[in-house]
């Protein structure tokens, strides 16, 4: 099966405007980007909520790069650096289409800003809601145990322990 925009050669500078323009469309302001050789990021204010959203790159020397789609036949290294780009414009495809959906989806009252972004918006400490939740529920999952709620005080813990028992 072959993957969404998998020939795309739409430069990855206009993916980041088209997700620009179309967060305007429907109310996002406060822009920031910054990139580097493995991830993209991009932060805005949508509905008094700050956003980041992260876009991994894959490794430059990840072997689906190194050999061809058979993966019999080993590329040249001059030609690895070519597939990873092909793979980052797709991958900035994609985050157009997602982030449109979840826009048209809030818009239309099928969802919520919340919904929708709520692994990505930002937290008072400058984590997201994403990076503060997940290894709780990993932790929930290896133990059994419910991890503490996202904002909940030692103190309220305490008291849901003595009221659970």
């Amino acid at each position: 099966m072959t993957r969404y925009a998998d020939r795309t050669t739409v430069p990855a500078d206009s993916s980041r405007l088209e997700i620009e323009r179309a967060l305007t469309r429907y109310g996002a302001s406060s822009f920031a980007y910054g990139t580097d050789s493995e991830r993209a990021m991009m932060q805005f204010r949508l509905k008094d909520r700050l956003v980041r959203m992260v876009l991994n790159f894959p490794a430059a020397n990840d072997k689906r790069f190194q050999l061809t789609p058979t993966g019999r036949i080993r590329r040249h290294a001059g030609k690895w650096g070519e597939e990873r780009e092909k793979e980052i414009r797709r991958l900035w495809r994609a985050l157009v289409l997602v982030v449109k959906a979840k826009l048209e989806a809030c818009e239309s009252g099928i969802s919520t800003i919340e919904r929708e972004f709520l692994p990505d918006i930002v937290l008072p400490d400058g984590r997201t809601v994403g990076e503060r939740l997940t290894p709780q529920i990993a932790e929930a999952y290896a133990t059994g145990v419910d991890a503490p709620l996202l904002l909940e005080s030692p103190d309220a813990r305490k008291t849901r322990k003595v009221l659970d028992a």
